[in-house]
């Protein structure tokens, strides 16, 4: 018996509303539904898997996209009646090509270009890319070639892309300190992934020194 899931009140139809929301930025991902077998599947497998009212059938998301949800919590509403799932997005949450299926205003004109998505998706995406290449570690690439050389290489580019920062800075370069900036933050997030600690968790830290 999985811990809890006599909790959560199915309806009549054997289903509950789930709300996805990315683990990283917050960001609300979708709504769809579950039901017992499922919310089971979800927590087994840790990718997550709905109930298609339309095709009324299990459907894995990202089955044919290949963008997967991988499941990092599972919460519950005081009433059991609807269900919060935090994930790692990979790719697109909404069939449209939008990081999410929330990007239209009431009342406002609606670009569906993606212009409005928010910046926050780039990082999800990139921290998503590092992940892969750490465990993948695929030939030619230059990410995987810092992992394979270890903690010295690491911190030397750290050390390397901090130093041209400054030199940008100094420059009064707008363009070079954007362009350095991002250089340096890759590398950040490297080494993140390198010693295992998650980017959730240096949010959290910020969050804590502002309250």
């Amino acid at each position: 018996m999985i811990r809890g899931i006599e909790d959560i009140k199915f309806d009549e139809k054997g289903l509950v509303p789930v709300i996805v929301q990315d683990y990283l930025n917050k960001r609300v991902l979708m709504m769809a539904y579950m039901n017992r077998e499922s919310l089971i599947k979800t927590i087994e497998t840790g990718e997550t898997w709905f109930w298609s009212r339309s095709r009324n059938r299990l459907w894995h998301k990202g089955e044919t996209s290949g963008n997967i949800q991988r499941v990092k919590e599972i919460l519950y509403d005081c009433d059991g009646d609807t269900v919060l799932i935090k994930v790692e997005q990979k790719g697109a949450a909404c069939h449209t090509g939008s990081p999410s299926c929330f990007f239209r205003r009431l009342g406002e004109e609606n670009d569906l270009s993606g212009d409005n998505v928010s910046s926050y998706s780039v990082i999800t995406e990139l921290l998503s890319v590092i992940d892969s290449r750490f465990r993948e570690r695929p030939e030619g690439s230059y990410t995987a070639k810092l992992f394979n050389g270890g903690e010295d290489r690491i911190l030397k580019k750290i050390a390397e892309e901090a130093g041209e920062v400054l030199i940008a800075g100094k420059n009064s370069n707008r363009d070079e300190i954007i362009y350095e900036t991002a250089d340096l933050l890759f590398h950040l997030f490297i080494m993140l992934r390198y010693y295992g600690v998650e980017f959730e968790d240096v949010l959290n830290e910020l969050d804590r020194r502002r309250n």
